[in-house]
């Protein structure tokens, strides 16, 4: 590790998470750093600590950073994963998000405590949010020859899959069949020889 090299220190739970896309650029780069993965019993006392309470924070020289997309763009930005320029950068930040929409609406689904809400839910989620959503980034990547954004791999690519093998796990293997520029894209990024080597290390968790 060289003189100028941050130290960097990632906590979250033991689970691939929200911060998943963050350890997919750690291992594309090539940087060590301290993967902590908090045990729930031990989270009560933890969260008092935490700038606002949630994971994952990545401490950068022991400065506690929050929110996984900030820090995930920074590191991108600083080692060349956030596109040829400002841009690409905001066209990154644009799928990111709006992933981020659909996201927050599967976690609401996965939540749902109600069985005959779940149902409901799923019903509406796979006949309308799932199409409208994915056949915006099918249509978006196809055109990309592959890519979130440009014509090099970014971190919205990480991004993508990451969320596209957690889709994969809560809707079966043949959902993505219609989607086949997204599943090429997460196919490329799990044959990435760092990611690859990342893929085979880590930590085996349910999402």
């Amino acid at each position: 590790m060289t003189e100028e090299q941050p130290s960097y220190k990632l906590i979250y739970f033991n689970a691939r998470g929200r911060a998943e896309h963050i350890r997919y650029i750690f291992a594309m780069v090539g940087i060590d750093y301290v993967d902590e993965r908090v045990p729930k019993e031990r989270w009560p006392e933890l969260k008092k600590s935490m700038p606002y309470g949630m994971l994952p924070v990545l401490e950068i020289d022991g400065k506690p950073i929050a929110q996984s997309n900030a820090v995930a763009r920074y590191l991108a930005r600083k080692h060349g994963l956030a596109g040829k320029d400002e841009w690409e950068s905001m066209l990154c930040d644009v799928l990111v998000d709006t992933l981020g929409d659909l996201k927050q609406v599967l976690f609401q689904y996965r939540t749902e405590e109600d069985p005959f809400k779940k149902e409901e839910k799923k019903a509406r989620l796979l006949k309308e949010t799932i199409p409208f959503y994915l056949n915006k980034f099918e249509q978006t990547i196809a055109n990309n020859g592959g890519y979130a954004v440009g014509t090099t791999t970014t971190w919205a690519d990480f991004v993508f899959a990451v969320a596209l093998e957690n889709f994969e796990q809560i809707f079966g293997p043949a959902s993505l069949e219609n989607y086949p520029a997204l599943r090429g894209l997460k196919q490329r990024v799990h044959e990435i020889p760092a990611i690859v080597e990342w893929l085979g290390k880590r930590p085996q968790t349910e999402f």
